[in-house]
């Protein structure tokens, strides 16, 4: 095995002399293809075209903007068969479509339980009762109201790349990854709210409860709460979407999404956690032995790459980027390194863009690509030193039974032809 940086990688010298120019002067149409004769000129380029000639739709056509129609495919999709119902289903954010490390709110994957609870904001209240000196019920004008902090962090379910445990399965990454969005929140920290209605010593724990038609319920310890957890009303600069908990959730840093409750209505104080549904026959992760994993809260390091993958094949040969996403729920990604051959060499991959504490990280590799089959695996390192395992070693300590918390390295091999296929490597 060996290290070594991915600017060793590309060859410019190579890569000037080569398939990149060659392409270049098709594309200018001034060079002769053939001995004797002279490229067709470009009419894109010759001609004037209609978003040339005509006017476009005013400022007002658009009031709350849309993406381009050329960007249609980039949704988000679920996996029909994966549950009986909608109401109760998840859908997959495009990570192979997108780029740097803030996700668009339309495009964050969503996860109901019940549905989607579409609430007046002038309707909703927020009561905190329980172990508590003074019980509270703030509306959102009391809320917004109360001092603000904005922090981007990511938000992963912990099923998450939960159906490859036992092999590969969904070819692609948007459907084995593609469980969680990276967004700038803004809120009130919890603590704010919890100091306001005054803990009596014996709160432990509280329960976070959603006005959902589930009424999804979570347990958390109160250190956390007091710690880094904020109950957001905006994400990206924009009120919450519906789907992600307008018009209030709760932000967990670095927890597992199920957490995160959305439309937040009721937070108890009490002296242990309520062993809810969710937290009791959901959300445990099941060893070999029968035994389970419980208060598995915390997303470990992970890492996978976005292009090229079974959605996002190579398409030419030559100059080409490798790009990806990190993140760990215990602090900072600290290095990404990057395999082409299944693990036998990695290099450091270039992390650009802001690096903050339980956030995604941006990560690229340039690399010349001659039409060889490639194996490409990824794999992140934390601030604590932690190392993203391999699939191998992660099913030796977990098992197969569980489908929370795999943050095994990813496989894509990449065929002479560019397509790429989610395999694993035995």
């Amino acid at each position: 095995m060996s290290d070594r940086s991915s600017a060793d990688i590309l060859d410019r010298r190579r890569f000037l002399g080569g398939a990149g120019l060659a392409g270049a002067s098709v594309a200018l149409g001034a060079m002769p293809s053939v001995a004797g004769e002279t490229a067709k000129p470009d009419p894109l380029i010759t001609e004037v075209q209609d978003w040339s000639r005509y006017l476009g739709d005013g400022v007002d056509k658009r009031p709350y903007g849309s993406p381009s129609k050329f960007e249609k495919n980039v949704v988000r999709r679920d996996v029909p068969w994966l549950t009986a119902s909608a109401e109760s289903s998840v859908n997959f954010t495009p990570l192979h479509e997108l780029d740097g490390i803030i996700t668009p709110s339309g495009l964050c994957f969503e996860r109901h339980h019940s549905g989607i609870a579409e609430i007046n904001p002038a309707d909703h209240r927020l009561m905190i009762n329980g172990l508590v000196d003074k019980p509270l019920v703030f509306t959102m004008e009391d809320i917004k109201r109360m001092p603000r902090v904005n922090r981007i962090h990511f938000l992963e379910c912990a099923a998450n790349s939960g159906m490859e445990w036992r092999g590969a399965q969904l070819n692609g990454c948007q459907f084995t990854h593609g469980m969680i969005h990276n967004v700038l929140y803004t809120g009130v920290p919890l603590r704010v709210l919890l100091e306001e209605a005054g803990l009596k010593p014996s709160a432990k724990w509280l329960m976070l409860e959603g006005a959902d038609a589930a009424g999804m319920n979570r347990s958390l310890p109160i250190k956390k709460a007091m710690d880094d957890v904020v109950l957001a009303f905006a994400m990206n600069g924009e009120a919450l979407r519906p789907e992600q908990g307008y018009p209030l959730r709760a932000v967990i840093p670095g927890w597992e999404g199920n957490l995160w409750v959305k439309w937040l209505r009721r937070i108890e104080a009490g002296d242990q956690p309520w062993q809810t549904r969710e937290e009791t026959s959901k959300y445990t992760d099941l060893l070999a032995d029968g035994r389970s994993r419980k208060h598995t809260f915390v997303m470990d390091a992970k890492s996978v790459v976005t292009n090229p993958s079974p959605q996002a094949p190579l398409r030419q040969k030559g100059r080409n980027v490798l790009s990806g996403v990190a993140w760990s729920g215990r602090g900072t990604v600290k290095r990404v390194d990057v395999s082409l051959d299944g693990g036998r060499n990695w290099q450091t991959a270039r992390i650009d863009g802001p690096v903050l504490d339980k956030s995604m990280v941006r990560f690229y590799v340039d690399f010349d690509w001659n039409g060889q089959e490639l194996m490409i695996q990824s794999r992140a390192m934390d601030s604590t030193g932690y190392v993203q395992p391999s699939k191998e070693e992660l099913r030796k300590v977990r098992g197969v039974n569980s489908i929370y918390h795999n943050n095994g390295i990813q496989t894509w091999l990449v065929r002479s032809g560019g397509e790429t296929e989610n395999v694993e490597i035995g």
